[in-house]
């Protein structure tokens, strides 16, 4: 009984706390830089090769991330994502790894943020992806190929939700959805498309400027 009483009345405490945070306003002329880590996990089924009979799958990884923002107006963004390179392995279901590749995934995205005075803001926004592939290797059943990915181009979405934790700063969940389509072409031949298509989630803080 009183252990739960203690926790009601820390819950209350930790909403009265954030109620009295200062909001982190988004207003027009400013910018703010945001820091965090975010996973690349791309959709299961990621297509097939050689006319369909060789299923390929690509594994999901994390990575530290940056953003930066500009506001037009109160509450609307303009947001460009970087990140330093994600790493994933491309497998071939029942035979195994079949090689891997490195890639940079930059998007720019016009996002709106409710309750942007409020301590607690979300906000959704929509985009372009523009993905590079680089560093592509192989082992196993395609060792002493050549593979490559081709760059790709595609529409973004993004939502999420800031915390306020000061005047000027905020802690921020939030996830994208990114068309990334690539052909891939073993020796220079196409041998199909690769359907990532990932979801990108994660956590930042976020400084206002």
């Amino acid at each position: 009984m009183y252990m739960h009483k203690g926790l009601v009345c820390s819950a209350i405490g930790l909403i009265l706390g954030t109620a009295a945070l200062p909001a982190l306003a988004q207003s027009a002329g400013e910018w703010t830089l945001g820091v965090g880590a975010h996973v690349v996990d791309p959709k299961s089924d990621n297509g097939s090769l050689i006319g369909g009979s060789v299923p390929i799958r690509v594994d999901s990884d994390v990575k530290p991330t940056i953003t930066f923002e500009y506001f037009l107006r109160d509450g609307l963004g303009l947001e460009v994502l970087a990140a330093w390179p994600f790493e994933h392995d491309i497998e071939i279901p029942g035979v195994g790894k079949a090689g891997s590749t490195r890639h940079l995934p930059p998007t720019v995205s016009l996002q709106y943020h409710f309750n942007h005075r409020g301590t607690v803001s979300p906000f959704v926004g929509a985009g372009i992806n523009y993905t590079t592939f680089f560093s592509e290797k192989t082992r196993g059943p395609l060792a002493g190929s050549k593979l490559s990915l081709d760059d790709s181009w595609g529409l973004a979405a993004h939502v999420g939700i800031d915390f306020t934790v000061g005047e000027r700063s905020a802690i921020r969940i939030d996830a994208r959805w990114i068309d990334i389509d690539t052909d891939v072409k073993i020796d220079g031949a196409k041998v199909g498309t690769a359907n990532i298509d990932p979801v990108v989630y994660g956590a930042a803080y976020v400084k206002r400027f």
